[in-house]
């Protein structure tokens, strides 16, 4: 499944849900296996979206099913559908 982001250069990078996963996990800064609010942060900032700490705290708000303000593994999947369907990654 592709995923296409527009970074700052305006350049289309095709990634598959998997690789965005990882590319998610790699802001994990703190090794806990979980992405909290200010990580998402970073990663969408890398990532080239603009109000990353807005769209941070809405992901969270959205994906996080158990309630425990962060995105675990299990709730990745959601927060990239979110974030897809959000943002223009498109996920085909």
């Amino acid at each position: 499944m592709p995923c296409w982001i527009r970074p700052i250069q305006n350049l289309a990078i095709p990634l598959s849900e998997l690789q965005l996963k990882g590319i998610l996990k790699t802001y994990d800064s703190d090794g806990d296996g979980k992405l909290s609010r200010e990580e998402l942060r970073s990663a969408f900032k890398s990532l080239g979206l603009h109000f990353s700490g807005w769209r941070a705290r809405r992901a969270v708000g959205h994906a996080d099913r158990n309630g425990d303000g962060v995105i675990s593994e299990e709730e990745m999947g959601e927060l990239v559908k979110y974030a897809a369907s959000k943002w223009g990654f498109t996920i085909a």
